[in-house]
């Protein structure tokens, strides 16, 4: 039975702006109250799905949420009508609304972790939404996270849903963000790799000075026996602290993995050496053969790697077992990094190719290509069991760019979240979305 790895991309939402909310990344923090473009953001990420589609890849949609969160505000005090509540986060606690505006859902790698049914104890395929407890702004997604996953892929011989970890700090979650698989082919049993940043009571393990390490290792286990992973199918690394303090704040900032390959900077994680060593030994003896490539500091700083994001990339397989690369704009614009790049293409790595992609509104924001995507290992029967609604397809895109060509604003700054009007707009967006995707009811205005 053949098994693909389908990308669900995160589709980005009407409110799409700078709010500068999350400490430790440096672009989001970089570009804070800048005025920025939906309408462009949304039709730059379907041109990537778009394309890839083409490319032969397999291709999903991930919908956003409704912003601004009401119900969010309503919790911390604010009362009245809809717009009433808007008004008065507005005039009383201005960053609890721009939080609640926040479309940084559309990254979703953060989303959940995902184990193929290859790997777990019951062979199903299982999903854990990420609780996201180290931002309020991103805190907030989970509920409708899950539901949203729950329309996608909703039956239940097939998959398997957990709620979020317990939102606090001992248990951070970020998702597939720092999350990885290895396998010598998707349908095969393979090993999961869990990046934590710090141990929430386990004080051997160094942490960060600076900026937060949002993925503990007991999250990480968490959601290893939630998904029913034996231990011989999983490895666990720490991220260096140092590179946190650097702006690298998730693991998909400094390495990326598919496949029997490891792609990283090197001074990425501690241990590394007994990290590979055990990455070797376990895929081995499922079969696979584990390959790593260093990026060494001498040729791309940590700095290069954070402001290019060369590392936030889809490594995809191709049905020749080569990889594809897939890069935003600002590797071609950092001469370091590019020079890398056209050099690893020569080498003979597995890495052939590497293609571009503009994908500047996201960046801005601190989301690169790997940001936007969720990769699920899914089988012929599985894929088949997949709400058909996301699976990209040229009618379903022409829909969608359509679809936000009627919806989306092509300027938002920070004083248009206080409009109760762009609510609406939302809402009714995301009301015909639903119907688009085949989704149901998902939403809090659509059920309460």
């Amino acid at each position: 039975m053949k098994s693909y790895e389908v990308n669900f991309d995160g589709l980005v939402g009407p409110t799409h702006n700078y709010g500068g909310l999350s400490y430790g990344n440096v672009a989001s923090q970089s570009n804070s109250q800048q005025g920025s473009n939906p309408k462009e953001a949304a039709l730059q990420g379907l041109a990537k799905m778009k394309a890839l589609m083409e490319m032969g890849f397999q291709q999903g949609v991930l919908a956003p949420q409704e912003r601004p969160d009401v119900a969010a505000l309503r919790s911390l005090g604010f009362a009245g009508t809809d717009a009433q509540v808007i008004q008065q986060a507005a005039k009383q606690a201005m960053p609890l609304l721009v939080a609640s505006c926040s479309a940084s859902s559309m990254w979703v790698a953060n989303a959940a972790t995902v184990s193929p049914s290859a790997d777990t104890a019951d062979a199903r395929v299982h999903f854990t939404a990420a609780n996201l407890n180290c931002k309020y702004h991103r805190s907030i997604e989970h509920p409708t996270t899950s539901r949203v996953l729950g329309a996608m892929f909703a039956d239940q011989k097939h998959f398997a849903h957990h709620a979020a970890l317990p939102a606090v700090a001992q248990f951070g979650d970020e998702g597939a963000a720092n999350h990885t698989r290895f396998c010598r082919e998707y349908g095969q049993a393979g090993v999961e790799f869990f990046v934590f940043g710090r141990s929430a009571f386990d004080t051997r393990y160094p942490a960060p000075q600076k900026y937060p390490a949002r993925q503990t290792l007991e999250a990480s286990q968490a959601v290893a026996r939630l998904h029913g992973l034996s231990e011989e199918g999983v490895v666990y690394a720490q991220q260096n602290p140092s590179v946190i303090d650097q702006g690298v704040f998730h693991n998909d900032v400094i390495a990326v993995g598919n496949g029997e390959v490891l792609f990283y900077h090197e001074d990425a994680f501690l241990e590394t050496e007994k990290m590979l060593a055990e990455l070797q030994d376990k895929l081995g003896k499922r079969g696979g053969n584990f390959q790593s490539i260093c990026v060494p500091r001498s040729q791309v700083t940590v700095e290069d790697a954070v402001r290019s994001y060369l590392f936030n990339s889809q490594l995809l397989s191709r049905a020749d077992g080569s990889m594809l690369l897939i890069v935003p704009e600002e590797c071609r614009s950092n001469e370091r990094v590019w020079q890398y790049l056209q050099n690893l293409t020569r080498s003979g790595s597995l890495i052939r190719e590497v293609k571009v992609f503009d994908l500047k509104q996201s960046m801005q924001n601190g989301g690169g290509p790997a940001c936007l995507r969720l990769r699920v290992a899914l089988n012929e029967t599985e894929l088949a069991a997949v709400n058909p609604g996301v699976i990209m397809t040229a009618p379903l895109y022409d829909t969608l760019t359509q679809w936000v060509g009627k919806h989306y604003r092509d300027r938002l700054s920070e004083s248009d979240l206080v409009d109760p009007q762009l609510l609406l707009e939302c809402r009714t967006a995301l009301d015909e979305l639903t119907q688009i995707l085949k989704l149901g009811a998902v939403y809090p205005f659509q059920i309460n």
